[in-house]
């Protein structure tokens, strides 16, 4: 199936997926202006953002598997802008905002679903948390509201809100424009976008070292095609950005853990909206194929493992069977586990590094998919210009020297 995507991709893109003609055998008096390492919905945004706002084309996207293989092809879908701090806010807002005319600017049905994110509260920290969450969003105008157990059910009929459950639902935060959208859409309209600007896309193509010049400055990669020579580099490598930047003497202050999910067998439409619950890490929302979509946590050691352990599918599935009880007889149709670079302030980083000419956008932990669009065009912004666009200034890497964080550990429902 991998084989016959790819070829449907290079008709579709016009042949200018693959390997570049002119890199079968480089050329070293040519080089892109720059390259941007990772071909998931980050990177290609970051790319067609480059291309379209800032003029540049002469463009690559090296990946070293397949389009939106990585975390982009793993994820639960979901997008929201409900966070704490101003600067998160900000962030997301810039990407939900976004996301409801994305389709459009790609003319490419990228499935975007504004159906609302409710977040539950079960205890008194719960409801502390997220009433401080709804003030501090509708200062910023941005929408969240509060419900009760009764208005939950409401909006979501099959919702279990009996006081005498395991975690009884004593409240809910509500997002009404939050939502979800088509994982691989979001790759494939980036994709195509970003190649009919000009960028070529490679695929299949590991980057194995990043070599700088007396300068110390960027000055070319060498992958398992050959050599591509550019001075400037962006890595977006959600999940093994430590190993990437390593290869330039960087140290990156991550940790890389498998975050857990699952999909149930398909049923005709139960469930309207997505339900978060960080009490018990568990949240669940409905797929347009009809498959109940289930986010789990990560597990509680460090790993690259794609996989993951069973336990904690098996600890969410008791809570979404006590949650919504009428989905208890449903069988699990595939696991699954993601990886997920987490920053000690789980905030991600957006910005310069100390090697001349290398940027990185990581740390997204379980926040990369709905920031899609907002990472792309704002990192699209400071790798062309050599400077953070005002949005992401912040999120700078020398704020863990520093001490200016960002501490969003309260922001998931699962993970942190």
């Amino acid at each position: 199936m991998r084989f016959n995507a790819l070829n449907l991709l290079r008709q579709a893109f016009g042949g200018n997926i693959g390997w570049p003609e002119q890199w079968r055998s480089p050329d070293p008096r040519s080089a892109y202006d720059a390259v941007i390492v990772g071909g998931g919905g980050h990177g290609l945004a970051t790319a067609y953002y480059m291309a379209k706002e800032h003029g540049l084309r002469n463009i690559a996207v090296v990946e070293k598997g397949w389009l939106g293989g990585g975390n982009t092809g793993r994820n639960t879908t979901i997008i929201r802008s409900n966070y704490l701090w101003e600067e998160s806010q900000a962030l997301y807002e810039h990407a939900v905002q976004l996301w409801e005319t994305l389709s459009q600017e790609l003319n490419y049905n990228v499935m975007y679903s504004p159906r609302g994110v409710m977040m539950l509260a079960h205890n008194v920290h719960d409801v502390q948390v997220f009433k401080r969450h709804v003030h501090a969003n509708r200062l910023q105008g941005i929408d969240n509201e509060w419900l009760t157990p009764q208005q939950a059910q409401e909006f979501c009929p099959i919702l279990n809100v009996d006081p005498g459950i395991r975690y009884p639902i004593v409240g809910a935060a509500l997002q009404r424009r939050g939502g979800v959208a088509r994982h691989d859409a979001v790759a494939w309209g980036y994709a195509r976008a970003a190649s009919a600007l000009g960028v070529d896309i490679i695929q299949n193509c590991e980057v194995t070292a990043i070599r700088r010049g007396a300068d110390g400055a960027v000055e070319a990669l060498e992958t398992t095609r050959g050599t591509i020579r550019t001075k400037r580099v962006g890595v977006v490598a959600a999940g093994h950005t430590s190993v990437v930047m390593a290869m330039a003497g960087v140290r990156m202050p991550l940790e890389s853990y498998p975050l857990q999910a699952l999909v149930s067998e398909p049923v005709k439409p139960i469930m309207p909206c997505v339900v978060m619950s960080n009490t018990i890490h568990a949240y669940m929302s409905q797929s347009d194929k009809g498959e109940l979509v289930i986010g789990a946590g990560t597990d509680a050691y460090t790993s690259y493992s794609q996989t993951g352990g069973l336990h904690i599918s098996s600890h969410t599935l008791d809570a979404i069977c006590e949650l919504f009880p009428t989905v208890r007889r449903l069988r699990m149709l595939r696991n699954w586990g993601g990886i997920v670079d987490v920053t000690p302030d789980r905030s991600p980083i957006i910005g310069k590094t100390p090697v001349p000419g290398l940027f990185v956008n990581c740390g997204w932990g379980t926040g990369g998919f709905k920031a899609t669009p907002g990472s792309g065009h704002v990192f699209a912004h400071t790798v062309a210009r050599g400077e953070p666009h005002p949005i992401n200034a912040p999120f700078t890497l020398d704020r863990f020297r520093t001490g200016r964080l960002i501490d969003e550990a309260a922001a998931a429902a699962v993970a942190h």
